[in-house]
């Protein structure tokens, strides 16, 4: 970003070698007319056999367990909710039609359990239609905000103690309020301007319930239809207990934004808000608050002097370090979780974060790669180690034959004109019907690049992502890191050359030992044989056919020396008709090679 007090950069310099500058306003936020985008406000989204008897209530999750006990959930408990589900469901009357709309105001009308299935299924379009996914993806849960005398009694119970010998000051009126959790801005004690996020009572306890209920049904259908479909259930409730595991657990956000603020510290225009971790619980977060603008408002970005291109350029090139390079990286990256303040990109509400591990970081590297060379192979080869070392697809033709169309519809297109999610929802959907199971994590990445994408195209749209992470990948290896990982290639290449090698010697040694017993047979086609082998068939008819005349030559020559009776034209009769039967074939041999010599030369 310029200011009139700093030359802007050129256009042509390396992203590489900005990667370190801050972000300079021409003026103080305050004077782009106050609107500034409050940090904590966006913050607030926050064995297989038959059924048995007892299945019949544990397809409700009514059964006390350890789970249970963990959420203090009761079987009557757990009766109530399931009335209340009923109610709801028979309120927007679904036998009737499901629209989109209808969906997702249903969803709503459940709780924050069925808000994080609509945003997770928004990503599944193998398992819902396009229409159903984008009415899903509008999903914010939002709520109406809880009493100021709720918050007061759940920071007391957090904190053991009066309210007022923490906070000097805390503003009734919330900055945020989700289905999750409501924000406040607050002044501690010792007079810090902070954002408290705080829990709503709870909503642990609902979403215990909910996502119990959702493991048993799903669990218990699979005994009775074990198709793709259930099983891809199982994977969006597993995956929906992992984020309600994190996301409503506030000390695993405190040390997010601990982990994220060191990220931070190697990039002078990147920064996220300071946690207070002293003052965070399970259930309260205490951090920094921070007033800037947020990139939802590019026109006053402008005003204060910002360089929207270079903030896209930026934000993107530092979420492909986060995601390809660190594997921990801000899994929510919609408008109002990011802001500029300060000449910094601020990342905040770090509820929701991923991570990979350096393997499958490589693989999306290379799978990357893959599709701007247009090589369907390398991208089998990513999808297949997304699987594991044992996976061996059914069909592997079939598989690069899916490719292939993949790789002509979106490899041969500029990347500006790349559409990001059509791209990733074609390549699960693939993976799923050859029963390629991708990871989790890289589902997270998926979603979080297509919301970063929806955000540039609507606020910075002379930003192209994908360019952007193509060159960072590109650019990002050292010469000596590029040799380290060429030499690792080989190694594993040679490593599975060996193994192929030992294992053709170990199928040579078995194929001896049944042809020394007579047990080994062969069965040959030669795709295409049949000219060469008429060819070879004239050549032998004609060599045949020479012998013959030769032959008779020959006989009829000992038969006139002879002198055998009768003779004919002073030639023993039989020697007479040799001679010209001889020369009756030798004509017919001349023939037929002139006409068939013609015949080839013609073709």
């Amino acid at each position: 970003m310029t200011s009139p007090q700093t030359p802007r950069e050129p256009q042509s310099t390396p992203l590489s070698s900005r990667v370190d500058t801050v972000l300079t306003p021409a003026k103080a936020q305050r004077e782009a007319g106050g609107a500034g985008a409050n940090a904590a406000a966006s913050s607030a989204d926050g064995g297989r056999s038959g059924i048995t008897p007892d299945d019949t209530i544990a397809l409700f999750g009514l059964r006390r367990d350890d789970f249970s006990r963990r959420y203090h959930l009761t079987r009557r408990s757990r009766i109530k909710r399931l009335a209340q589900i009923t109610r709801i469901v028979e309120r927007f009357d679904i036998l009737h039609g499901l629209t989109p709309v209808k969906m997702r105001l249903m969803f709503e009308a459940l709780g924050p359990t069925f808000v994080k299935v609509g945003q997770i299924l928004s990503m599944r379009s193998e398992m819902l239609p396009q229409s159903f996914c984008d009415e899903l993806a509008k999903l914010r849960a939002d709520a109406d905000p809880m009493p100021y005398s709720t918050v007061l009694q759940v920071l007391e119970a957090e904190y053991g103690r009066p309210v007022g010998e923490i906070f000097e000051h805390i503003d009734p009126k919330p900055l945020g309020s989700a289905s999750l959790a409501q924000v406040h801005r607050a002044t501690l004690s010792t007079g810090e301007d902070v954002a408290i996020k705080v829990q709503r009572p709870g909503v642990r306890e609902t979403m215990a319930q909910d996502v119990a209920i959702m493991r048993s049904i799903a669990k218990t259908a699979s005994k009775v239809m074990r198709s793709s479909q259930i099983v891809d259930l199982k994977g969006v409730v597993e995956e929906l207990w992992e984020t309600f595991q994190s996301e409503t657990d506030f000390l695993i956000e405190a040390r997010n934004l601990a982990e994220f603020k060191r990220f931070s510290e190697r990039f002078r225009y990147m920064d996220c808000p300071t946690p207070y971790t002293d003052l965070c619980t399970e259930h309260v977060v205490v951090m920094e608050y921070v007033d800037g603008i947020s990139v939802s408002h590019p026109g006053q970005l402008i005003a204060a002097g910002y360089d929207l291109k270079e903030i896209g350029t930026k934000l993107v090139d530092n979420y492909a370090t986060q995601i390809l390079d660190d594997g921990f990286f801000h899994a929510d990256p919609h408008p109002g979780n990011i802001i500029v303040r300060d000449g910094q990109i601020v990342l905040i509400d770090l509820g929701m974060t991923g991570r990979l591990d350096g393997r499958t970081r490589s693989v999306l590297k290379d799978m990357i790669f893959a599709v701007a060379k247009q090589d369907s192979p390398a991208l089998a080869d990513g999808l297949l180690r997304f699987a594991g070392t044992e996976a061996d697809p059914e069909d592997y033709p079939a598989l690069l034959a899916d490719l292939d169309v993949i790789v002509k519809e979106f490899g041969t297109v500029d990347l500006a004109e790349l559409d990001l999610a059509a791209f990733l929802t074609s390549l699960t959907q693939l993976a799923q019907r050859h029963g390629i199971e991708v990871p989790s994590t890289v589902t997270t990445v998926g979603r979080a690049l297509v919301t970063l994408e929806g955000l540039l195209d609507e606020f910075i749209p002379d930003v192209n992502m994908i360019e952007i992470i193509s060159e960072h990948i590109a650019t990002s290896k050292t010469p000596q890191q590029m040799v380290k990982d060429e030499v690792k290639d080989l190694a594993v290449e040679g490593h599975q050359a060996l193994h192929s090698t030992l294992l053709a010697l170990n199928e040579l040694k078995v194929a001896s030992r049944m042809l020394t017993r007579g047990q080994l047979r062969v069965n040959m086609e030669l795709v295409g044989s049949e000219e060469p082998f008429q060819l070879l068939s004239d050549m032998v008819n004609r060599l045949t056919m020479a012998l013959i005349i030769v032959g008779l030559f020959v006989g009829s020559s000992i038969v006139y020396f002879a002198g055998m009776k009768p003779i004919i034209f002073g030639v023993p009769i039989v020697g007479f008709l040799g001679y010209i039967v001889a020369f009756a074939l030798g004509v017919w041999i001349v023939i037929d090679i002139y006409l068939k010599g013609r015949k080839t030369k013609r073709r």
